[in-house]
């Protein structure tokens, strides 16, 4: 199953994401008479991702074929999608999990433990809005990756149980201000902190579509040309070593984020198109603005 939060009359509310469009679900709780919770964020928080996936393929694929259900679906081409929710409780990035990504920083991978740091909500935007490159940075980076979105509260949860923990994957865009974390490494917060940092959507892809976690293909893509691609299983620390790792430092909670890692960021400036492209997601992409070119 695949899901989305799509923007309706200044509104944002999850939708199903079928073949040749979407559905809100507001409208199947109206005609099916479901009660299922209408943000994504609700939908994963109150424990019902994985009834809504049974009800989709069980009952729903078969009536949404019949000509008169047809009109639920909104074309892709009508669709204006938002970030898949804007307020997590917790954003857990992952710095240099490649090892050539580190190379090109001229350091070392990291390789008894993973390089983790926080993100503020306030840095969430969605599919198509805009990153703005600040006034204080002189040298942006953007950073495709695989999300982890937790589903389920957890704590000390194994490796071999990590999976069972996720409600699904997306993809992701991570900027840094990289001149200013050069300056010194203890102003990493701060270089990834700033508003329009952390690209989020624009589809939750359940486990179920995903044959093999460790085999997705990730490409940091800028102006449409691919700036460096990686698989997941070339990752210093994988997903479920990640989900174990960060659950025995604090308690995971239904929204939670866990971004990855990078096969390698690029220099955004004024005017590009940075995309983050995964086997088998659907691609997001992101127009740049630099803020002290917009002030000229």
């Amino acid at each position: 199953m695949r899901l989305a939060t799509i923007r309706q009359e200044n509104q944002e509310s999850a939708a199903l994401v079928l073949e040749s469009g979407v559905v809100p679900l507001k409208r199947l709780n109206e005609i099916f008479n479901q009660r299922w919770a209408t943000d994504l964020y609700g939908l994963i928080e109150s424990n019902q991702l994985d009834a809504l996936n049974h009800w989709y393929r069980d009952e729903f694929q078969q009536k949404i074929k019949e000509e008169a259900f047809k009109e639920l679906i909104i074309p892709f081409d009508q669709v204006t999608y938002a970030p898949l929710y804007r307020h997590p409780r917790k954003i857990w990035g992952i710095g240099l999990n490649y090892v050539e990504h580190a190379a090109d920083l001229h350091e070392v991978s990291p390789n008894t433990e993973p390089a983790s740091f926080m993100k503020p909500d306030t840095a969430i935007i969605g599919s198509g809005d805009t990153i703005q490159v600040p006034m204080q940075s002189e040298r942006t980076t953007a950073e495709s990756e695989l999300g982890i979105i937790i589903g389920k509260t957890c704590k000390d949860v194994s490796e071999e149980d990590a999976l069972d923990v996720v409600a699904g994957y997306t993809t992701i865009i991570d900027m840094t201000a990289e001149d200013i974390l050069q300056k010194n490494p203890r102003y990493l917060t701060r270089a990834k902190s700033f508003d329009t940092f952390f690209s989020f959507g624009p589809q939750l892809v359940t486990q179920d579509e995903v044959d093999d976690v460790l085999e997705l293909k990730v490409a940091t893509i800028i102006n449409g040309s691919v700036h460096r691609e990686n698989t997941v299983s070339n990752m210093t620390f994988q997903p479920q070593f990640l989900i174990s790792f960060h659950s025995k430092v604090m308690t995971l909670l239904p929204g939670d984020i866990i971004s990855t890692g990078t096969p390698g960021a690029v220099v955004i400036r004024q005017g590009d198109i940075v995309s983050c492209r995964i086997d088998g997601f659907e691609q997001l992409d992101n127009p740049v603005e630099d803020l002290k070119e917009a002030g000229k």
